[in-house]
């Protein structure tokens, strides 16, 4: 689709907690471009719910829905990602997929491959990325040398399907992989299940061949919550919340360390997300999203990579 003044007719696809969220983002996003037409899910009653507030119709079919629509959110159970995700972009449509993007490397690697044949944008739901605390640590950076990850969260009682490394920890290893961009050397992995099957608490330490190492935690039994990031490298240690959207930087000087925030202006990640997913299908054939398919392929190998060592320390 090139660069047009016709508003985009966008639709979501799933209308659990995430979905929600993409609905009501995108029926505020009309200045980017971009109207909320139609919703989608296998609970009818749950999607008139959803449509009805913000103006947009309910699909009766997925076909209906396909017909519809410029581009759509795929947030429904990761098992379905990529039926669905195929049916869409076969037919031309723009795409932002839930992470974790697929079940497996090869649907994803099939998802990229599909979408590149039929000139659609698809992008990956990372949204840290998106997170102005984020950006504030992309513009300080130099070279990495240690990272240390915490994402700890309460029980969800959703995405349940997936153990916490797939439903958690892959955006910690997303964003890793992209700060430091060399081959991984070697994975240690941890991780106990407590209220699921999956494990709901690990650890991961990544080596890599340019000598960084990260240490990642993630827990979704944790009474508290917490995301946040700490990096060293040779002149500085950042320190970020992703929470809280603040941040500060210490480096040595004169013998002593010195202490200084970083500047950071709020704003809702998920908001900078879809009005990035809408500028890219905007500006036309060659636009890369941010997270692209291929990125998310990288994290999602990751990811199951560590989920396999833990299943195999915990079946000794």
């Amino acid at each position: 689709m090139s660069a047009t003044s016709t508003p985009l007719n966008i639709g979501v696809l799933g209308v659990g907690h995430i979905g929600r969220s993409h609905a009501r983002v995108y029926s505020e996003l009309g200045d980017a471009g971009a109207r909320l037409a139609l919703i989608f899910d296998t609970d009818r009653a749950a999607a008139e719910a959803v449509a009805a507030p913000l103006g947009a119709r309910v699909a009766d079919s997925l076909e209906d829905f396909a017909a519809g629509i410029d581009a759509a959110t795929v947030a429904t159970p990761t098992p379905t990602h990529f039926p669905l995700a195929q049916f869409l972009l076969e037919r031309g449509r723009h795409l932002l997929v839930e992470k974790p993007i697929t079940e497996t490397t090869a649907d994803a690697r099939a998802l990229s491959a599909l979408a590149q044949a039929r000139g659609c944008v698809l992008q990956v739901g990372h949204i840290e990325r998106f997170n102005p605390a984020f950006g504030a640590l992309e513009t300080l950076l130099t070279r990495p040398k240690f990272i240390e990850a915490h994402r700890l969260s309460p029980y969800p009682n959703r995405s349940t399907d997936i153990g916490v490394v797939l439903d958690l920890m892959i955006h910690d290893l997303e964003i890793i992989l992209h700060l430091v961009r060399s081959k991984i050397a070697s994975v240690d992995a941890v991780g106990v299940p407590v209220l699921s099957r999956g494990e709901d608490i690990a650890n991961a330490r990544l080596r890599f061949a340019d000598g960084c190492v990260a240490n990642i935690t993630a827990s979704r039994i944790s009474p508290e919550k917490m995301r946040k990031i700490r990096v060293f490298q040779e002149d500085a240690y950042l320190s970020l919340d992703y929470g809280a959207q603040t941040g500060e930087i210490y480096r040595r000087a004169a013998g002593a360390i010195t202490r200084e925030a970083v500047e950071i202006e709020k704003d809702e990640p998920l908001k900078r997300e879809l009005a990035s997913f809408i500028e890219c299908i905007r500006s036309g054939p060659g636009a890369q999203p941010k997270v692209t398919g291929p990125q998310a392929a990288a994290a999602l190998e990751l990811a199951i990579e560590i989920t396999e060592r833990i299943a195999a320390v915990n079946s000794q």
